[in-house]
């Protein structure tokens, strides 16, 4: 199927969608930080660009985007139009955010995954819940913990 916008107007409108500061990631962050946590932002120092870096927990927090990670959720779905380039970008992604994990790991860094899934859609968890489960989490000694919608 065609797109129903022409080239320029879907350029413009994907141009548009930013990669730091999105809104389930300003969610995270702001319940994080009402419950007493602090945090730096998008640590360039680390492998993945982290979008929460907590030193304190040696912990890093990841919110990432249920189409641009290719996830495996409903909010997940194959483009029509440019298949292959859509399909070796989330190939892409979904490398570089393994060797992530891996190099944090293997620096000692604890690694949390918050996908999309779990704070929109017809899956979501409520922003309570995900925010306890990340705050247990970085009071624990646990390595990894990935929260997705149900």
């Amino acid at each position: 199927m065609a797109d129903v916008v022409d080239r320029a107007t879907r350029s413009r409108m994907m141009s548009g969608i930013r990669g730091k500061d999105t809104r389930p990631e300003l969610m995270i962050r702001r319940a994080l930080h009402a419950r007493g946590f602090r945090y730096r932002l998008h640590c360039k120092d680390l492998p993945g660009k982290p979008d929460l870096c907590l030193p304190k927990y040696r912990a890093v927090i990841f919110v990432h985007g249920c189409f641009w990670h290719g996830h495996d959720c409903h909010l997940f779905k194959w483009p029509k139009t440019r298949a292959a380039f859509w399909e070796a970008k989330v190939r892409r992604n979904r490398e570089v955010d393994k060797a992530a994990l891996t190099r944090l790991t293997a620096d000692g860094w604890r690694v949390a995954t918050v996908w999309e899934c779990a704070l929109k859609g017809r899956e979501r968890l409520s922003l309570e819940k995900v925010v306890d489960r990340c705050a247990g989490w970085l009071a624990s000694e646990q390595q990894n913990l990935t929260i997705r919608g149900t």
